[in-house]
């Protein structure tokens, strides 16, 4: 997997990441890898059912890989924090 063939979700809206998935699938893409942390997980989720009821019915879910980061304290002093992850790949 490259870079490339990756769309992170952050804070905007669904369609934006649905048409960079959509515009990866008409590329050179075979499979593309939605990958998010926290509170974008439900987001991740509504982006891959759109891409693949709406707009692409062939794609398929290749596979669901969850997980857990620990990130660096927010302040001098305090205590590392857990964040969940997903990573939901496509293949055509």
């Amino acid at each position: 997997m490259s870079e490339s063939d990756a769309v992170l979700i952050g804070n905007k809206p669904v369609m934006n990441y649905v048409l960079a998935c959509i515009t990866l699938f008409h590329g050179v893409a075979k499979e593309v890898h939605v990958k998010a942390r926290g509170r974008s997980i439900s987001l991740a989720v509504d982006v891959v059912e759109v891409v693949r009821r709406r707009f692409l019915p062939n794609v398929k879910i290749k596979g669901i890989g969850i997980g857990t980061q620990q990130m660096a304290p927010r302040e001098e002093g305090g205590s590392p924090s857990n964040v969940s992850t997903i990573e939901i790949s496509l293949e055509q």
